[in-house]
């Protein structure tokens, strides 16, 4: 039995496979499923006949919640779904601000999902052995100023760092200067990984370095991930060493 109103559900990747039993459960129990078109169509094979879906369109984040938040008032049980994980990136920061704002009277339950860093890194191998940065370029809610530092403090650092939204048909200069900056710091030679369409049709994976990222190969469905000093290839995967004698 739900005991919550609202559920905020990372539904990971894309395939069913990797979704929690929890997600599952929950996603097969509500009244009312609230998505972005494409994540809907993700989970469409387990959506019952009887249940209701809300569907919009991208940059309508802030309908979608409205929208959820109606339902779950009214007394339906409803599920918000993000990609990957709803605390990243996702729908659940914003679903709790908007309750807050609203004064709504309801109790939300965020599930989590498994993210486009983790899932691209198990296709990879093993790169997030040591500690991490995970990066969004787009600026469309951060300004371009704010990423710079934080691309020039993680690179400092020598974090391996993940590159969320990295290009699109109209930001092709963010990763082209994330490569630049990088390159300041690192050895032109250090891997790097790109996968497309994560554990969905059409999965694209390439290993490569620094000084020879194809950039023109990148897009949004794209998540790449920059090794740090220790990490490196072999037998087609990317490794970084937790640091063990082996």
């Amino acid at each position: 039995m739900l005991t919550e109103d609202l559920y905020v559900i990372g539904i990971g990747p894309g395939d069913l496979a990797s979704m929690s039993r929890e997600a599952y459960q929950t996603l097969k129990s509500v009244d009312i499923i609230v998505g972005y078109t494409t994540y809907l169509k993700c989970i469409e094979e387990i959506i019952g006949k009887e249940q209701e879906t809300y569907v919009s369109g991208m940059s309508k984040e802030k309908e979608r919640v409205k929208k959820a938040i109606e339902y779950a008032n009214s007394g339906k049980k409803v599920a918000l779904i993000s990609s990957g994980d709803p605390g990243v990136y996702g729908m659940a920061g914003l679903a709790l601000e908007m309750a807050e704002v609203e004064a709504a009277e309801i109790k939300i339950k965020v599930l989590p999902g498994i993210t486009a860093a983790n899932a691209a890194a198990a296709v990879l191998g093993a790169p997030l052995m040591h500690d991490y940065a995970v990066i969004s370029l787009s600026d469309i809610l951060t300004p371009w100023e704010v990423i710079l530092k934080r691309l020039k403090a993680a690179a400092a650092a020598d974090l391996i760092t993940v590159l969320y939204n990295p290009r699109s048909s109209r930001r092709k200069k963010q990763l082209k200067k994330a490569r630049e900056i990088y390159l300041k710091e690192r050895d032109p030679k250090t891997p790097v990984g790109i996968v497309k369409n994560i554990s969905r049709e059409g999965e694209e994976v390439l290993i490569t370095d620094l000084e020879n990222l194809p950039l023109t190969k990148v897009d949004m469905l794209s998540t790449v991930i920059i090794g740090n000093s220790q990490s490196y290839a072999a037998n087609n995967k990317i490794i970084t060493p937790r640091g063990y004698n082996v």
